[in-house]
């Protein structure tokens, strides 16, 4: 999965808020084209916490029939085990790959109750398991060891940016434990995550703007430095401050940028909104900039 941009791709709806099958299919066959390291559908881009079992279902197939076995289809699952379990079963025959567990819902917890959400939800599933640390889950060096023990759970995605926690994690994990940079917008803190030993990372720009993403990537891996500081100073940070301005805007932006490039993926499902004409139209402009940064047009 280091070997290529990760994929997270935006869940198609129409303008009335139902599911539109079709317009998924397009986009997700649009982004495997693109050459990402795996494909991570109904994941927190892809609205997860929007959509019933239903719509999980037909979500997580298209993405395996469009995948082909070629890349591997790591499918979300969440909320309390015993729910996380129902949509894990529904990934298992749809022929996902594994699953990506995202925060629980609501509640704080402690650690052993951190450790025991994974333990029923890996006994429960034949699918492998990648938890997802962010918000009100952040596993300490102990009960990570304990997940890190839990058979079928075989790597952890970090959102908090805590790099000196991170950094103990990487430290005590087994061998060939993986290990992914899952920051809101990945690629401000790339480099950073690199230097503990994680150079894996989801990208949403990838769902509107894989040639960015791409080239950002390549830059990356290369050590190329110039393009690296111009594309976070020109696009990514930019990219940042407009996100930054509603809450939400982490989903809803990405939609609206996939939107202005013709992308069949309709807008967000409440409580989420879709940006105001004014952020739309910088976006645009960002969109547009950016794009011409890596020689590629609107």
């Amino acid at each position: 999965m280091a070997r290529g941009v990760l994929s997270f791709p935006l869940t198609s709806f129409h303008d009335d808020g139902t599911l539109d099958p079709d317009g998924f299919r397009a986009h997700v066959a649009a982004q495997i084209a693109t050459g990402p390291g795996a494909l991570f559908p109904a994941c927190g881009t892809g609205e997860f916490f929007s959509l019933d079992e239903d719509e999980y279902r037909q979500v997580v197939t298209i993405a395996v029939e469009e995948a082909g076995g070629r890349l591997p289809v790591v499918a979300g699952t969440g909320y309390g085990w015993a729910q996380a379990v129902r949509f894990a079963r529904i990934a298992e025959e749809a022929g996902a790959d594994a699953l990506l567990v995202l925060p629980h819902y609501l509640v704080a917890a402690p650690q052993d109750g951190l450790v025991a959400q994974l333990e029923h939800i890996a006994a429960r599933t034949r699918l492998p398991l990648i938890a997802y640390q962010r918000g009100q889950v952040a596993f300490g060096v102990d009960a990570f060891r304990r997940v890190a023990e839990i058979p079928g759970v075989i790597g952890l995605k970090d959102g908090h940016s805590d790099l000196d926690r991170l950094q103990r994690l990487t430290l005590a994990a087994p061998e060939g434990f993986l290990f992914f940079n899952g920051a809101s917008t990945a690629e401000i803190q790339a480099r950073a995550y690199a230097t503990v030993g994680v150079p894996a990372y989801s990208s949403a720009v990838h769902a509107f703007a894989p040639e960015i993403a791409n080239a950002f990537f390549t830059a990356l891996r290369d050590g190329d430095d110039g393009t690296v500081g111009k594309l976070l100073r020109d696009f990514y940070v930019p990219l940042v401050e407009l996100r930054d301005r509603v809450p939400g805007y982490a989903v809803s932006l990405v939609k609206a940028a996939a939107r202005l490039r013709g992308r069949p993926v309709g807008p967000v499902r409440a409580p989420l909104t879709d940006p105001s004409a004014a952020d739309l139209a910088d976006l645009e402009r960002l969109l547009a900039s950016g794009l011409d940064l890596v020689g590629a047009d609107l």
